[in-house]
């Protein structure tokens, strides 16, 4: 059985498509079904008209409403319904939503609005129901999202994102691929698996990192690593951080830019600098062009080496106190009121 992290009842809230019932009783008469108190969610299908359609969870549920007798939901609304946070649904920059995948596998169901079909074969032990749905397992649905990617750097993103919040490892996902020989975009999902990260904390900290490594070449770094003083005090965890130059990387979006958390980001800085690291950041601008911040990186990749050892005075090694969630596996192996103290300041 996947690992599927405890979820909060998905139905309060969210309404099941029906069928035309004559008798009103269980569905809208036909004549209702064609008047405004009622909206079509997909063919001989329907819901109140006030039912927000626009909803993440809604619109699985309408999606879902279209399967046949064997097959599930798949992809990116599968993972989203199965707790993966970073997966809203939207096209890359928000401004329209993908399509809810159904994988039915042999069976002769049409692709119609809002929902595509997936005719690829589909092992019965693949499906699992959650919450009511029947859906694909996590592994199954982060390499359909990975195949089908856009870019190589898309599918990194899909597997450290689902990663995030558990659903997959990295060698969950390197055994899922060793099955799929021959499938459709399965070498895009083997190239991703070694260039992805269990412990990325945002799509935003996954492009910074492809940044980091793809365009201005410098050494892999490590993302979200605890980093700690001389007597062990934790002073930070910054986004990344290549532990042999001692470069920190933080990106910051448009909420870092005022307020108290504009205070806190720049006292963060002076802590770090004050151990010997040198800091760089990304910001919101540079993701559509981000040359300036690979200059910002090499110029601090070039003032690192001038730091005396001496002045290098923070620490990788954890004390005996700390309790690692940098991966997958030390994630899930927490108990639940532990794991909520523990990765609540992920979500900061």
């Amino acid at each position: 059985m996947p690992f599927i992290p405890p979820l909060d009842d998905p139905w309060p809230g969210l309404v099941p498509p029906v069928r035309v019932d004559p008798a009103g009783k269980v569905g809208p008469t036909r004549k209702q079904a064609r008047g405004p108190g009622w909206r079509r969610t997909s063919r001989g299908l329907y819901v109140p008209a006030e039912v927000d359609g626009s909803d993440l969870r809604q619109r699985i549920v309408e999606a879902a409403a279209v399967l046949p007798s064997y097959g599930g939901v798949a992809g990116w609304a599968a993972l989203a319904w199965c707790g993966g946070r970073w997966f809203d649904g939207l096209h890359p920059g928000g401004a329209s939503r993908r399509p809810v995948t159904l994988v039915t596998s042999c069976q002769d169901v049409r692709s119609q609005a809002g929902i595509t079909i997936s005719a690829e074969r589909l092992d019965p032990r693949e499906i699992v129901v959650v919450q009511g749905l029947r859906v694909t397992i996590p592994a199954r649905a982060v390499a359909f999202e990975a195949r089908y990617a856009r870019s190589l750097g898309a599918a990194v993103e899909c597997i450290d994102m689902a990663a995030y919040s558990d659903l997959v490892s990295l060698e969950e996902c390197a055994q899922y691929a060793a099955k799929l020989n021959g499938w459709t975009g399965i070498p895009r999902f083997r190239e991703a698996i070694p260039l992805a990260d269990e412990n990325a904390w945002s799509p935003q900290e996954v492009f910074m990192r492809r940044v980091w490594t793809v365009d201005a070449g410098m050494p892999r770094p490590l993302c979200n690593r605890p980093v700690f003083d001389e007597n062990g005090r934790h002073i930070g965890t910054p986004d990344l951080i290549d532990p042999v130059a001692g470069v920190v990387g933080e990106y910051e979006g448009k909420l870092h830019l005022e307020g108290a958390q504009r205070s806190r980001d720049v006292r963060r800085e002076g802590l770090f600098r004050g151990l010997g690291l040198e800091y760089v950041t990304m910001l919101a601008g540079d993701c559509a062009s981000p040359s300036d911040f690979i200059r910002r990186l090499q110029e601090a990749y070039a003032r690192s080496q001038w730091i005396p050892p001496e002045d290098r005075r923070w620490r990788m090694q954890p004390p005996p106190w700390w309790t690692d969630t940098s991966t997958v596996h030390s994630r899930r192996t927490l108990p639940e009121w532990e794991r909520a103290r523990l990765l609540r300041y992920r979500a900061a």
